[in-house]
């Protein structure tokens, strides 16, 4: 367990913004991770879990309190050709090696969320997903320190809590700490069906496909970069926290503005595109306010040209978001989690 104190926050987010922290403890093993968080309970110390920094805003007077990096590591599968691959991985490993590493297993149904930054651990707190998919669907049971009860719990799939973006973990972030997620993967050599038009249409297929595994990694990679989704160090439109505003979901059709895409869901309620909203209200790629900017490839990033504040990208997140209300009377709800600042 390796403990710094004052530590710069932005050089520890791919929004490279956020003021310094009082502490800042990297844990490498799960003991060391249950007692960092012991520990700063029992002191009545705030605490800040960070986990790749991938979908974070932190303000720009920084945090008060001990942050604790998660760097466990350690991936654990057993197989066969019943089953599939049922693969235990701790929070600390990276998302988008451990995608790549299921393609070349053979094991199904990760790879349209290639590319995606970020830790294993962030996953079901967040129900990632890309193109048609999300890890609700891949996940067996989640393994969590209960900060409340003192104990290490494991949740099975149903009991997480899961819909779009969201999840148990999300809605008490004070509660848990995810330790382990293990997934439930087939094997095989063909990607799960393909359900997004747009991915569809670059591999050449009609939604449902299956194609090879890798050539999905390969049409998502290319549609990420295509969007400044892909970390690149010299590329700032990949200088943000992905989607900074999720889509939103209405109650029924008729609240969807004309023209604009809509996606029914199993509820009745019908989900739009924040990005066709944000584009119709007025609000045009490379916006900026001061050194933030809307990414110049997609209109759903907040991206940081350099040496931007958080101040500064709020400040453009709420225009957007008060443009597009202006337009539609819709409101749109921020992705990234903010600590110690406000939209």
């Amino acid at each position: 367990m390796q403990t710094m104190n004052d530590v710069r926050l932005a050089d520890l987010t791919t929004l490279r913004v956020g003021g310094p922290a009082d502490r800042l403890v990297t844990v490498e093993t799960e003991a060391e991770l249950i007692e960092a968080v012991r520990t700063a309970d029992a002191a009545k110390e705030p605490v800040l879990l960070l986990s790749g920094g991938s979908n974070l805003v932190i303000g720009d007077e920084g945090f008060r309190g001990t942050v604790i990096r998660i760097a466990t590591r350690g991936i654990r599968e057993d197989a066969d050709a019943c089953s599939g691959a049922t693969v235990a991985v701790a929070a600390g490993e990276d998302w988008d090696p451990f995608v790549r590493r299921a393609i070349a297993e053979g094991w199904v149904g990760l790879e349209s969320m290639s590319g995606i930054p970020g830790l294993v651990g962030s996953t079901p707190i967040q129900n990632v997903g890309a193109y048609g998919h999300e890890v609700e669907k891949s996940i067996a049971r989640v393994r969590v320190w209960d900060r409340v009860d003192n104990a290490v719990r494991t949740f099975a799939a149903a009991d997480c809590g899961f819909a779009y973006r969201t999840s148990r973990f999300k809605t008490e972030p004070s509660r848990y700490v995810v330790l382990e997620v293990t997934f439930q993967l087939p094997l095989g050599d063909l990607s799960a069906p393909v359900e997004y038009a747009e991915l569809a249409r670059v591999l050449g297929v009609d939604t449902g496909a299956r194609v090879p595994l890798q050539d999905v990694r390969e049409a998502v990679l290319g549609l990420r970069r295509g969007k400044g989704m892909v970390l690149d160090e010299a590329d700032h439109d990949t200088w943000s926290a992905g989607s900074f505003f999720t889509n939103p979901i209405l109650a029924e059709p008729a609240e969807v503005p004309a023209g604009a895409p809509q996606w029914p869901m199993p509820d009745g309620r019908v989900k739009t595109s924040a990005a066709w909203l944000i584009e119709h209200a007025g609000v045009g790629k490379g916006y900026a306010v001061g050194r933030a900017a809307v990414s110049t490839k997609h209109t759903l990033a907040m991206t940081n040209r350099g040496g931007a504040t958080a101040k500064e990208l709020l400040a453009l997140a709420g225009h957007v978001r008060d443009e597009v209300h202006r337009a539609f009377g819709i409101t749109l709800i921020n992705e990234p989690t903010l600590i110690n600042c406000t939209l």
